[in-house]
Formats: structure tokens, C-alpha cells, sequence
């Protein structure tokens, strides 16, 4: 049976916010995809929106700034069974589209394919791409890529239904580090991910956002620990990242808004079985063999950080506590 044309199975859906100055290369790549685009701008001051609906784009403006939950207002504007996630500095490459759609549309218990991404001019692969690459998870569905247990928000390929499912991203993570919970929340309900090569993401990262969105990762991080894992490795990996991460303004910043939102964590708290958490204590023993000092100061990335480490584009730094 013929598969349909890609412009119905798929819409890209774009995040903006204050990137007026930069969002019309990404745009000019996009729309020689030849699929439906839908841009969520999120509160921009500085025009975005006007240049992105200059360009012809379906446009969403939110009346604030929500982090990565404005995406969960593009996914309620398609109409196909796919939606390719985009950030305002990165552009999918056409080549590995149709790729991830025949992927997924073999594999009805696939939610999400992560892209391989490259960074500049220089295409250097992304280290959360090589980490992916590597994953040591043993695939048990018969689902072809690497298996993983989470992604990247602005580089995937993701089922609408699935999305819709697990009720998209929670406004209250804002932006950093912000796909895990969504991830575990999919892994929970027995859908699948996979990192797939052939799909590429061209990304020309800023360092705007890097130092703020520190400490909105590492509250994340453990927000999402407390949510999702089982007690011992909760405990186990919060000491991890306590024990990791550089003791800086950033680091008290984290510890602040993580313990503000403690009682929600633990009322809302439902632990992943045994076999998720046993995936992950896999990744864990990875990430414990590079820890830092315990008296480190200094990010050692914040300088010139990978993709990765960002956050993500399509929003502000000042978001809420």
C-alpha cells in the first residue's frame, strides 16, 4: 500500500520567542519541507511574531510566556498524525522525514524518534546524540533504532495520540531538561522511543538562555525524580545530582524552587515499575562515572555549552520560579 504524501502525515510545529533577529533562516529551511507549519510564539517583545507571520506561517501567539507547554497549543492545532517538534535555532533536514513516518506508522506503539543532531557550520555531532547512539538498552519490542528513555524536545518526531495521551508537556517544569518527565510519563503507559541517525536536525545554538536555565534543569531534574522513580533511586540520583552539580548562584537558585515544589511532587508521586527503573539505573551507572568534584564551582560547560545543555529555544530566561 502507497503511503500518503508527508504533508499529511506530518506538521512541523515551531517554537518562538525573541528571535526576530535570527528565526528567518530557520523558517526559509522549513518551508522547503512542504508540510504544514504551525508556529506558537510565546509572548515575544521584540517582533517575532510579526516576521513569522510575514513569512506566510499559521501563527499561535500565547498572551504569556508558558516554556515548552506552548508546544501543547501547537499539537492541538493539527491535523496530521505527526508532528516534527522544531525550536526557533534549529531545522530538520527533509532526507529522514519520511523515514520517521514509515517508522512510525509501522509501529503503532512508537510515540517518538529522536533526530540526530549537528551543530554549525561545522555540523560537530551533538554528545546527547552520541549518549543516544550508545544507549545501553536491550530492545525487547522488535521496534528497529536505539531504544531510550527520553529526548530531545526540539529534535523529535512524536505520535499526536500519544502526546495527547500522556497530556503533553506540565507548565509548571517552564523549560530545562523538561522532555524527561513527559518521557517517563510514556514509558509508563507502554509506549516506545527510539533515536533514529538518518533523521538530522541542523542546530545553531545560542548561549542566551544557558547560565539561567541551569538552575530550572536541576530543579527539573529532581522534580522528575521524585515523580517517577522508585524510592531508592530516587534517593540515589538526587544525591547524584546534588553531589554533581557546580555549587554556584545557580545551584542555590535550583535548591530554592525545587523545595517549593516538594508538596506537589509528593502528592502527585507515582513511581515507574521495576523494569523502567532498572532502564534507567543502566544510564544511571553511566552518568556516576563522570561526576565532578564535589567542591567544583565552575560549569565547565558555560562557556560554550552543547545543544543539549540549553534548554531548548522558544522561550524566555524569565520564566516562573
Amino acid at each position: 500500500m502507497p503511503h500518503r504524501p508527508l504533508n499529511e502525515r506530518l506538521t512541523v510545529v515551531l517554537l518562538t520567542y525573541n528571535c526576530a533577529r535570527w528565526i528567518e533562516p530557520v523558517l526559509a529551511h522549513l518551508r522547503k519541507l512542504d508540510v504544514p507549519i504551525v508556529a506558537v510564539d510565546n509572548a515575544s517583545t521584540d517582533g517575532t511574531a510579526e516576521v513569522v507571520a510575514a513569512a506566510g506561517v499559521r501563527l499561535i501567539r500565547m498572551p504569556h510566556n508558558v516554556g515548552a507547554a506552548a508546544r501543547n497549543a501547537g499539537v492541538r492545532a493539527v491535523q496530521t498524525p505527526y508532528v516534527a517538534f522544531c525550536d526557533d535555532d534549529d531545522w530538520y533536514e527533509p532526507d529522514g522525514l519520511p523515514m520517521a513516518c514509515d517508522l512510525l506508522d509501522r509501529h503503532p506503539r512508537l510515540a517518538l524518534v529522536n533526530a540526530r543532531i549537528v551543530v554549525g557550520p561545522e555540523r560537530h555531532l551533538d554528545p546527547i546524540s552520541a549518549e543516544m547512539a550508545d544507549s545501553p538498552i536491550v530492545e525487547t519490542a522488535g521496534i528497529p533504532g536505539t531504544v531510550l528513555m527520553s529526548f530531545m524536545a526540539g529534535a523529535c518526531v512524536v505520535r499526536v495520540s500519544a502526546y495527547r495521551e500522556a497530556g503533553g508537556y506540565d507548565r509548571r517544569f517552564f523549560l530545562g531538561g523538561e522532555e524527561e518527565t513527559l518521557s517517563y510519563t510514556l514509558l509508563k503507559r507502554g509506549w516506545q522511543l527510539r533515536y533514529l541517525p538518518e533523521l538530522v536536525v541542523a542546530h545553531y545554538p545560542s548561549l542566551a538562555n544557558f547560565t539561567t536555565l541551569r538552575a530550572y534543569g536541576m530543579r527539573n531534574t529532581l522534580w522528575t525524580a521524585w515523580l517517577h522513580r522508585r524510592f531508592l533511586n530516587a534517593l540515589r540520583y538526587t544525591g547524584f545530582i546534588l553531589a554533581d552539580a557546580p555549587k554556584n548562584g545557580a545551584y542555590a537558585r535550583a535548591i530554592a524552587m525545587t523545595l517549593r515544589g516538594l508538596p506537589w511532587v509528593l502528592r502527585e508521586r507515582q513511581p515507574m515499575n521495576r523494569e523502567l527503573d532498572r532502564d534507567l539505573r543502566l544510564l544511571d551507572a553511566r552518568r556516576f562515572t563522570t561526576r565532578r568534584s564535589l567542591f567544583t564551582f565552575r560549569d565547565r560547560g558555560a562557556t560554550r555549552p552543547a545543544s543539549w545543555q540549553q534548554g531548548g529555544g522558544g522561550a524566555a530566561v524569565d520564566g516562573p520560579g
